[in-house]
Parts: C-alpha cells; sequence; structure tokens
C-alpha cells in the first residue's frame, strides 16, 4: 500500500505543478498516469510543440516545460506509479481515500486530486477505407519528433492550431508541406493563419482549400494521397499523412467515481478551492469544468494552488498555515536542500 498526503491522478502539467505548491505546505504528493512517462499530452502527443501563454516564458518547448516542472518539484520527493490507469476509489472509515489501479496497486491518501487532463484520450480517425493498412507506415496521428519528417514530403489535413502550427514548424524541415482543409476558413489563432498564408506566398506550403483526403496509395508504405476538391480527385506524392482533428476525450473508470459529470468534464465548485461533489476529492486543470471555465495550462496551475489551501486543512484539521511569499521565506525541500534569497550585507557609515 502506497500512503500519501495528496494522491494525484494525472502526471500532466497540472499535476505535477501540484507537487510543488503541495511541497510549500509540507505536504507529500503521489502521482498516477496510465501513460509511461510524466507530462501527459505535452510528453504524448506534442513535446517539440512551442508554447507561447506560460507567464514568464515568451516561448517554452512542451517538453521544457515538462522538465522545468519535474525539477521544480524534486525536491519534494513525489512518488510515481506510471503506466497504471486509477480504476477504483474506497473511502475509509477514517475518511481517507484507497484508489487502486487496473494493475492492482493501491494507494491510500485523504485527499484525491484528479488532474487527467482531458481524460484517456483517442485521435478521432478520418473516414478513409484503408487507412488503418498505413497506420505506422506513413500515417500518425500526432508528432512526437517532427525530425522523422526532415526532408520528406508531408501532407496535413485539418483546419485548427495543431495542424496550422504543425505546418508552419514542418516548413522549416519538411522537403514539401501541403495543408489540406475542407474550408477556406481555419479555426485555429489568427496569427497562425496569416503565417500559414505568407508561406503559401513563398511557396513553402502548399495549400489546398476547400478540399478533403480521401484515399491513401501505396505498397507496404505511404506513396500517395488522394485529395478530392471541387469534385475532382488529385494525386499528390507523400510518405507522411498527419490527419490532425482533434483528440476524442474519455474519462474512463474516473466517470463511474459518482462524481458529477457534464459533458465529459467533471463539475467543481470554483467559489473557493475545486472540490467536487465527494468531500476531500478535487479535479484540477482540463478535466474540470465550472462557469466560465478556460482550459489553459496557467489556469489548471491557479486552481492547484488554491485546491492544496483546503487540502492542507483537511490533512491538519484546526491547524493554521500562515501564507508567506517564496522571496521571503525561502523553500526548504524534503530532500533537505534549502533555496532562499541572499541577504543583503548592511554595513556601517563611517
Amino acid at each position: 500500500m502506497i500512503k500519501t498526503d495528496i494522491l494525484i491522478i494525472g502526471a500532466g502539467p497540472t499535476g505535477l505543478f501540484t507537487v510543488f505548491e503541495a511541497g510549500l505546505l509540507k505536504l507529500k504528493c503521489h502521482l498516477i498516469d496510465a501513460l509511461a512517462q510524466p507530462g501527459g499530452q505535452l510528453a504524448e502527443i506534442y513535446p517539440k510543440k512551442p508554447i507561447y501563454d506560460i507567464p514568464g516564458f515568451p516561448e517554452v518547448g512542451a517538453g521544457e516545460l515538462v522538465d522545468n516542472l519535474l525539477e521544480q518539484g524534486k525536491q519534494f520527493q513525489p512518488g510515481f506509479t506510471l503506466g497504471e490507469r486509477a480504476d477504483t476509489i474506497e473511502k475509509q472509515e477514517d475518511g481517507s481515500f484507497i484508489v487502486t489501479t487496473t494493475k492492482g496497486t493501491k494507494h491510500q491518501a485523504p485527499v484525491v486530486a484528479i488532474a487527467g487532463g482531458l481524460g484517456s484520450f483517442e485521435p478521432r480517425k478520418p473516414v478513409i477505407p484503408n487507412i488503418h493498412e498505413f497506420e505506422d507506415k506513413g500515417v500518425a496521428y500526432m508528432i512526437k519528433d517532427p525530425e522523422v519528417y526532415r526532408d520528406k514530403k508531408v501532407v496535413i489535413a485539418g483546419g485548427g492550431d495543431s495542424a496550422l502550427d504543425w505546418s508552419i514548424y514542418l516548413a522549416d524541415i519538411a522537403k514539401e508541406v501541403t495543408l489540406v482543409h475542407r474550408r477556406n476558413e481555419f479555426r485555429g489563432a489568427l496569427d497562425s493563419v496569416e503565417k500559414v498564408r505568407e508561406l503559401k506566398m513563398l511557396g513553402k506550403i502548399n495549400l489546398i482549400t476547400p478540399a478533403e483526403v480521401v484515399g491513401l496509395g501505396g505498397v507496404d508504405e505511404l506513396k500517395e494521397v488522394v485529395i478530392e476538391k471541387n469534385e475532382e480527385q488529385i494525386s499528390v506524392e507523400a510518405d507522411a499523412f498527419i490527419p490532425l482533428f482533434g483528440l476524442s476525450p474519455k474519462l474512463g473508470p474516473i466517470s463511474n467515481w459518482g462524481l458529477e459529470i457534464e459533458k465529459n468534464a467533471i463539475v467543481v465548485d470554483n467559489s473557493l478551492d475545486y472540490q467536487t461533489n465527494i468531500p476531500g476529492v478535487f479535479a484540477i486543470g482540463d478535466v474540470n469544468t465550472y462557469p466560465g471555465k478556460l482550459k489553459l495550462i496557467l489556469c489548471g496551475f491557479h486552481e492547484a494552488t488554491m485546491m492544496c489551501q483546503s487540502a492542507y486543512k483537511i490533512i491538519n484539521p484546526g491547524k493554521r498555515y500562515v501564507m508567506k511569499y517564496t522571496t521571503v521565506s525561502g523553500i526548504d525541500g524534503f530532500d533537505g536542500s534549502r533555496k532562499e534569497a541572499e541577504k543583503a550585507v548592511v554595513q556601517a557609515i563611517e
């Protein structure tokens, strides 16, 4: 039995930052994640993709952000159960919870924080008759390492941020990039749309709209993509086809825990601490919903901070905690480390 103060379901950015905030309150954390490594979607889906809305970082790679969060929380010695999905939860007579994974590993904690992002997710696949024949043979539904596409002919389908961002990114790596979208209008950020149009004018991206990929060809591996535009079909040479139509999120076993669910997200009370309808169980990050919810990493960081304050009161009933700024109090890690600002040297004036 693994025992901890806060059991975190999900080792994405929100879950990882919770380790740091809990550590400041002298609370120990253990994280469970179905993926084999920490980082959630940032590590699994787009580790090389740049992120632009993290305070203090004009640009930071998704994988780099994960590394920084792990480094930030390392001093508080979190535990990890990776490659296992949280399956069941049982409330004990003492008010604590036992969470058992799909592999039978049991964890006990007085507080459970669900930080599962979108939950378990599957890519939305286009309806192309033989697409399964080329999966891992030229067809991929997410980009983990863009270097795989260096000097190759790549066809990307989609009209959202991922399709636009990766088309822009691969324009400097691939031999040829073709972006196909069924509409002339895109759903992504305006500056990304403008950048794609600029790259089209420079001949670095082939933009085909309104159009759809309707067929794939090749023997043993992908060699061509068939695109339908204005009821006519054209064949384009391709080494890779990447349909980026988003993810189909599923809460998985968590949906059977008795939590209030709304549109595949966990309803929480955002007036204080993001607690669910089960006292002692919180939901933070993209997995939760409340009026005005924004699915942003920085919002998850805020929710984690507020949640930890309430977790402290549950774990230490009647004990008062006085919050101090880290710039003043410094940070004492569980590993014996001490971080604090250098003290000014006061000298007498003669």
